[in-house]
């Protein structure tokens, strides 16, 4: 830090050991760790660390985070308190950035709200959803999101969702710029039916996915190439002989080949190179460059971001 610069905020923790924040288990510590409650804490944060010129990374669910097995020379931070709240304000869900989407999904259908299905497979964050513009099932975030605010160094805004520039599982929000709070306009409809679509969701995800705390999610984006002939990321991994692969301690798993586990002490650099495998026997048996679905903390090379805008690559957050 710079010299007579203001103390570090309150509650600011050093060498915080990230890997416990992934669901896939891998990773080193970041140099500084907060758990901002509010949005006022959330925006001090992000003051002092660009006053500092410090990196700055969000953890959501930790779903399809990869950290560099050095760690993350910044502030990593995970949003909590009333940034993780789900509210009803009539058929209007306002969720915190940090409110996990499936607990969402479900709250609303308690509530006899109708459009968030999608959200019981995805699983992340509301902030996260908005970042990479989720969807599942056929549900699209932005057929339902009203507004967002986003938090940064200078303060809160409200967007509009078209400030977001949406595109295929990726928008235009950089890394200081947190996703804080977000409403979604759902419709009134039958709790009991809601919560019937929730549970024919959740099988459907069970029967093609794997699950547990050390599975990493979607590894790569479907592609839209046409020799692709219409097949997903995980049916091109498949016919290229990936199912099972493994490579040190992670494997693209035997029940979908475009998710990758832990299947014992996996580091970063194993997914990283289970990766690399994975798109070049895509790339050798069908000529489809697979580009990755993740996101990085840290200095993480992932195959494939070559092809990426630089600005892309910068963004840091899941």
């Amino acid at each position: 830090m710079s010299e007579g610069s203001p103390s570090p905020p309150a509650k600011l923790e050093r060498d915080y050991p990230l890997a416990r924040l992934t669901t896939v288990r891998t990773g080193g510590p970041a140099d500084f760790f907060a758990r901002p409650e509010t949005q006022d804490a959330l925006v001090e944060l992000l003051a002092w660390a660009e006053k500092e010129s410090i990196p700055v990374g969000v953890i959501g669910s930790g779903s399809n985070l990869l950290v560099a097995d050095d760690g993350f020379r910044g502030l990593a931070m995970k949003l909590g308190g009333a940034l993780t709240e789900v509210e009803r304000d009539g058929t209007h869900l306002l969720c915190g950035g940090g409110a996990r989407l499936p607990s969402a999904a479900a709250k609303a259908a308690g509530w006899g709200l109708s459009g968030l299905e999608f959200g019981i497979n995805i699983p992340g964050t509301a902030g996260g959803a908005v970042r990479m513009n989720a969807n599942a099932y056929g549900g699209q975030l932005a057929e339902v999101l009203e507004w967002v605010e986003v938090s940064t160094a200078a303060g809160t805004e409200r967007r509009a969702p078209e400030a977001f520039d949406f595109v295929y599982r990726n928008s235009n929000l950089g890394a200081a710029e947190v996703v804080s709070r977000a409403s979604f306009a759902l419709t009134p409809s039958d709790p009991d039916d809601v919560r019937a679509t929730l549970a024919s969701m959740r099988g459907r995800r069970r029967e093609a996915q794997p699950s547990g705390i050390k599975t990493f999610g979607s590894t790569f984006k479907n592609p839209d190439d046409e020799r692709a002939e219409g097949r997903s990321a995980g049916q091109l991994l498949e016919a290229a002989g990936c199912r099972g692969l493994a490579h040190g301690g992670a494997r693209f798993s035997a029940k979908h080949a475009n998710f990758v586990e832990n299947s014992g002490e996996a580091t970063t650099a194993d997914v990283l190179a289970l990766m690399a495998e994975g798109r070049r026997r895509v790339k050798e048996k069908f000529g489809v460059e697979l580009e990755p679905e993740v996101q990085v903390l840290g200095d993480v090379d992932v195959p494939g971001w070559h092809e990426r805008g630089a600005s892309e690559r910068d963004r840091r957050s899941s």
